[in-house]
């Protein structure tokens, strides 16, 4: 089954890849091996992220357009956010992009974070490297721009484009340590608002020389919704795959991948539930200290 299924994942079968990312995310028997049998992926990663409310899903669809009309094949990932109770998604099977998803260039599949730590997807290494299989030629992530997943997606995506609009001033101010260590390209969305040219240049002085290290940081104005300024947006990143392909970086991200693959393997044998039920007898307990049962769980743990 595994065998064929590939053969059609390397044929472009949307079908196959998604019966393949289904039956990885449900470690359905043999999923490990058939990981193990896909070849070393090539296709460019990009990750979108930013603030809410920046139209990271707008300049998604403006991307695809832009790639499309080059007669590029394109796969996109949605990451939505999940309740970490019920790990349900918290914004439910909304709708985007609709005019992509009868398109027989464009893939697209919508995900939850399922209570990932980090905000992405537990399968999102997995499910990158069936797309990079499946004969794209540029595959984009979006994440859902709260909280870790803006850094988690610098450790997966060969380009991060992180996407604001002009009134994000105070709030890139505060989290501007974070984003101008993960940001290749900062596109400045929404710029036919007023005090957009002002924005962009603070951005600009924003990024001392002790962030930009190796890199160039750009930074383009876009308006998403009108396709405004994307062929300069689908340029930064053309050059971006192109610079990155040259440096250590590249091995940097591989080894990424590999920590959190060994990361996720070795917490396996960790039940949440368990956990739960363990902390609701103990918790009234006038010894319970948080640290201490974290470290007789690790005792009696294998990993």
């Amino acid at each position: 089954m595994w065998h064929q299924l590939l053969e059609r994942i390397q044929a472009g079968n949307f079908q196959a890849i998604a019966r393949a990312i289904s039956l990885v995310e449900n470690e359905v028997e043999g999923h490990k091996a058939f990981l193990q049998s896909l070849p070393n992926g090539h296709t460019p990663v990009t990750g979108i992220t930013g603030p809410p409310g920046a139209g990271k899903s707008t300049l998604t669809d403006a991307l695809i357009g832009y790639w499309t009309a080059e007669g590029k094949k394109v796969a996109v990932l949605c990451v939505d956010p999940s309740s970490p109770f019920n790990m349900g998604a918290l914004l439910g099977d909304r709708i985007r992009m609709s005019d992509w998803y009868n398109h027989p260039g464009v893939y697209i599949r919508s995900l939850a974070t399922r209570g990932s730590l980090g905000g992405l997807h537990p399968f999102i290494i997995e499910i990158t490297a069936i797309l990079q299989a499946g004969g794209f030629d540029e595959i984009i992530i979006e994440t859902v721009g709260v909280g870790q997943s803006e850094i988690e997606i610098a450790g997966l995506a060969d380009t991060t484009v992180v996407v604001v609009v002009p009134e994000a001033g105070d709030e890139v101010q505060t989290m501007k340590a974070g984003l101008m260590e993960i940001a290749d390209v900062f596109v400045v969305n929404k710029s036919d608002r007023p005090d957009a040219d002002a924005f962009v240049r603070n951005l600009r002085l924003m990024m001392a020389p002790a962030f930009q290290q190796d890199k160039t940081i750009e930074v383009v104005k876009t308006v998403a919704s009108q396709k405004e300024g994307i062929e300069e947006l689908a340029t930064a990143i053309a050059i971006h795959h192109q610079h990155i392909a040259l440096t250590e970086r590249k091995i940097w991200l591989l080894t990424e991948r590999v920590y959190q693959l060994i990361a996720k393997e070795k917490m396996r044998s960790v039940n949440k539930r368990f956990i739960f039920d363990e902390i609701t007898v103990k918790f009234n307990s006038i010894d319970f200290n948080l640290f201490g049962y974290v470290n007789n769980f690790l005792k009696n743990q294998k990993f």
